[in-house]
C-alpha cells in the first residue's frame, strides 16, 4: 500500500511538471485554429494574390496581433504566437476577424473582398478555434454588352 501511494505522488509530480513546462514553452499568447470558406466562395478566396489576414482585436477594437498569410488554400490552418504580436500586454478576452482581398489594405472592406468573425471571445492560449470566412461585399465585374465603352459600369 506505501509503495502504491509513493508511485502515485511520483506519477502526479510528473504529470504537473509536464504541464507546467508545457504553459512555459506556450507562452503569454497562442492560439491556433482553422479559418473556412464556403463553398460559394472558396474559388474567389483562393484567387491569385490574395491575402488572408488573421486579426486579434482587444476589447476596445485595437488591434493586437495580426497573421497574414499569402496565397491560402483552404481550409487554412494557422498558428499565432508572440512574435505576431504588436503590443507588449494581451489580456481580457479577445476578438478574432479574418479579411481575404487582394488589395492588402486591412480594415478597409471593398467590393469583392471575403471576411468573417469568430463569434464567441477567445483567451490568449485558446487553441482549435474554427472561424468561417462566409461574408462578402460582392464581385466586382465588368458591364456585359455594352457597345462602345468596354469599361462602363453600373454606377453610371
Amino acid at each position: 500500500m506505501k509503495k502504491l501511494l509513493i508511485a502515485a505522488a511520483v506519477a502526479s509530480l510528473i504529470i504537473c511538471a509536464f504541464c507546467m513546462a508545457r504553459t512555459v514553452s506556450e507562452g503569454r499568447f497562442n492560439i491556433s485554429g482553422t479559418v473556412t470558406v464556403p463553398e460559394r466562395l472558396v474559388q474567389m478566396a483562393q484567387s491569385d494574390n490574395n491575402s488572408c489576414a488573421i486579426i486579434v482585436k482587444n476589447e476596445a477594437d485595437v488591434p493586437v496581433a495580426i497573421k497574414r498569410v499569402v496565397n491560402p488554400k483552404f481550409p487554412l490552418e494557422f498558428t499565432m504566437g508572440e512574435e505576431d504580436l504588436l503590443t507588449d500586454t494581451v489580456d481580457g478576452s479577445l476578438k478574432l476577424e479574418v479579411q481575404i482581398n487582394n488589395h492588402g489594405q486591412l480594415g478597409l472592406v471593398k467590393k469583392g473582398d471575403i471576411f468573417g468573425t469568430y463569434e464567441a471571445r477567445i483567451k490568449p492560449i485558446d487553441k482549435d478555434i474554427v472561424v468561417s470566412a462566409d461574408k462578402t461585399l460582392g464581385r466586382v465585374q465588368l458591364a456585359r454588352n455594352v457597345k462602345g465603352n468596354f469599361f462602363r459600369t453600373a454606377a453610371r
